[in-house]
């Protein structure tokens, strides 16, 4: 039995605004976005490997990202510039919150997207490994 992790799914205001900002900004792309008026999008990190859906489902409750911890929840994107794209992020309507080098050549900064998810950058002295590369 073969197992993968597919995505991870969220319920926002207006998908196609943010799946938008994560293209332009994060580097992300579109794989499928469906119509009104749910709008279903998947978007894909830069490897081509989906990660998350975003939807609007009128009748389900919308997560207040801005009351979470960002230590509770957060999406975290491996970057050998953590500073460029956090100017970059910022410039693009991201808010900070922390930054932190816990050791030398490895930075972590915390912000939060527009819509108030929080979203971390990790330059990391030694990169976590992915499978398969």
């Amino acid at each position: 039995m073969t197992i993968h992790f597919e995505h991870f799914a969220l319920n926002v205001t207006d998908p196609v605004e943010l799946a938008t900002w994560y293209v332009d900004y994060v580097g992300c792309a579109v794989l499928t976005q469906a119509g009104p008026p749910k709008h279903t999008t998947f978007l894909a990190d830069a490897s081509g490997r989906t990660f998350l859906e975003v939807y609007h489902n009128a009748a389900a409750p919308i997560n207040d990202f801005r009351a979470r911890e960002p230590l509770t929840f957060h999406f975290a994107f491996q970057t050998d510039d953590a500073a460029g794209l956090r100017d970059r992020l910022l410039a693009a309507g991201a808010t900070p919150v922390e930054e932190q080098e816990p050791e030398s050549g490895t930075h972590l900064v915390m912000l939060r997207d527009p819509w108030g998810i929080p979203l971390q950058l990790c330059q990391r002295r030694d990169p976590y490994p992915t499978a398969g590369r």
